[in-house]
């Protein structure tokens, strides 16, 4: 089996790749080192340094290589940076991503597996509701908006194409090799400044002062085992939410994450960013049906950390 991974020096695509070539697969990275890592790529997969809005160079990757199963990670992922300039987000997000579909239709990839947003899409999630894929998207950023459009270029491509697709739309991801300076990297900013002994910050979800932003926080192996999944044709629904369905706040995250680092860091609490929605939880329970029961957040949060600090006593 051969996988081209876009976006596969960053932080979900270097464990994805990990993975797949676990599982004896071909890997092709495709990864313009933007903001990915070269030392996120194993030195068994084979990197392409493109940008996914190069349509002939990336033409040119899929001719090459002829995988079989395409995972599109590539994105501009910050919500802040979509406010800031739509256009930059639409040409990576909307135009990448329609350059990869068409490579991958006029290849004839057997199954395209796209990385969504279940924390940005479903907009405000009422209290005491958990968004399921049934529940009408209300992209309130750029970048949700984008992510949407993508969604619907998908199933037209399987209608005119017959490109078959899986969508998951992934809760905030975590996990060891997260990059500090990310989206949704909090859990990776925290752990960094922690060790450090750093001051860290608890962003307002209205008010500054109060616990938070409520998210639903996803360990990144379910994420990565979700793809594989989703490539192996294990999972039949075109969409599926990647998360766990438990909600946390900002502060219960610095707190835990102060504890298991002994840390003397101060918490201090900043105002609400603009374009973030205040309380994002997913309906996991058909995941959960499919694949087991996701690592809960107080393992995954010990393991992120640990790593954190192995990684900053090695320099």
């Amino acid at each position: 089996m051969k996988i081209l991974i876009t976006g596969g020096a960053g932080f979900i695509g270097g464990h994805l790749a990990e993975a797949a070539l676990a599982k004896g697969w071909d890997v092709c990275v495709v990864d313009d080192l933007s903001t990915g890592r070269i030392e996120n790529v194993p030195s068994a997969a084979t990197l392409r340094q493109v940008d996914i809005r190069d349509d002939a160079a990336l033409q040119l990757v899929f001719d090459e290589f002829r995988p079989d199963l395409v995972s599109h990670q590539a994105a501009q992922a910050s919500v802040a940076i979509s406010v800031r300039e739509p256009q930059l987000d639409a040409q990576i997000n909307v135009i990448g991503s329609l350059n990869v579909m068409r490579a991958a239709a006029a290849t004839g990839v057997g199954r395209f597996v796209f990385a969504s947003t279940g924390g940005a899409i479903y907009g405000e999630v009422p209290e005491g509701v958990r968004a399921s894929v049934e529940t009408p998207p209300v992209p309130l950023s750029p970048y949700a908006c984008s992510k949407f459009a993508v969604e619907k270029y998908l199933e037209a491509f399987r209608i005119e194409h017959g490109l078959d697709y899986t969508i998951l739309r992934y809760a905030n991801v975590y996990g060891p090799r997260q990059d500090p300076h990310g989206e949704a990297g909090v859990v990776a900013i925290f752990c960094q400044r922690l060790f450090r002994g750093d001051p860290i910050q608890v962003n307002a979800r209205r008010e500054a002062g109060d616990p938070g932003c409520v998210r639903d926080y996803v360990y990144v192996s379910d994420v990565v085992g979700a793809n594989i999944a989703a490539c192996e044709g294990r999972i039949p629904d075109r969409v599926l939410n990647i998360g766990t369905g438990v909600e946390t706040t900002t502060q219960q995250l610095a707190d835990f994450l102060k504890e298991r680092l002994q840390s003397s860091s101060k918490v201090g609490a900043g105002p609400n960013r603009a374009g973030d929605v205040e309380r994002s939880l997913l309906d996991a329970d058909r995941l959960i049906e499919l694949l087991g029961a996701p690592v809960a957040l107080h393992e995954g949060l010990s393991r992120t950390a640990d790593w954190f600090a192995r990684a900053a006593q090695a320099g």
